[in-house]
């Protein structure tokens, strides 16, 4: 299971091998942290995370993970979204740029080309799931 540790994220970073992923990490730092209001927590060895939510399953599985988060990872930064983001927010994914992504999951090569505005909406609309405010939405 992921949980906060006490690694220091700045340590993190600077142990990243490719330098445009570190500056891309750093644009994504600052994006989450401005929408969330959190500090960049390491969630595991590799996940950067701000803030935290509690889930419930309907199978009775429950835990907490960061309300945002990513992290990068040697072929894509791997930015992690609610479930279903691609259904429920497909307009914004149609206007981000060069992605792929899988469940929960956006997977961007780079920041460049995309449009930070589609992405600051998708962490954010994704964050507002996670803190219940914003269930329905599409």
């Amino acid at each position: 299971m992921t949980a906060p540790t006490g690694q220091s994220v700045e340590e993190f970073l600077a142990a990243v091998p490719n330098e445009s992923r570190r500056v891309d990490a750093r644009r994504l730092i600052a994006l989450m942290r401005d929408i969330t209001g959190e500090e960049p927590v390491m969630w595991g060895p590799s996940i950067i995370g701000f803030g935290r939510y509690h889930y419930r399953y309907d199978s009775g599985r429950e835990g907490d993970s960061a309300l945002a988060g990513f992290s990068p990872r040697k072929q894509h930064l791997v930015v992690y979204l609610v479930g279903g983001f691609e259904e429920r927010y497909a307009s914004a994914v149609a206007r981000l740029g060069p992605h792929k992504t899988g469940k929960g999951c956006l997977y961007l090569k780079s920041l460049d080309g995309v449009d930070l505005a589609v992405l600051r909406e998708l962490v954010d609309r994704s964050v507002r799931v996670r803190k219940g405010v914003d269930r329905a939405s599409s």
